[in-house]
């Protein structure tokens, strides 16, 4: 489950940091900031980051998904 928490609190930390970037850049260049459109930026900035960023927590998680699943097989063919 380690690897579970660790990955999902680097993804919603990425979605911070994004959210705050866009907003930051957006309220530079204009006077009035849309938060619904900084928030969809914001959500697919962290969702393509995170897929190259966090490629080595993903195949962590899912490495102990698949040997929890081979040992319930075990555990199954046993019974």
């Amino acid at each position: 489950m380690k690897e579970f928490w660790v990955y999902t609190g680097l993804r919603l930390s990425l979605f911070a940091a994004s959210l705050g970037v866009v907003f930051g850049i957006w309220a530079l260049v204009a006077d009035s900031v849309p938060l619904l459109w900084v928030i969809v930026i914001a959500f697919l900035v962290s969702g393509v980051a995170s897929y190259f960023l966090l490629n080595a927590q993903r195949d962590a998680f899912a490495r102990r998904v698949e040997s929890r699943v081979e040992h319930m097989k075990s555990k199954e063919d046993i019974d």
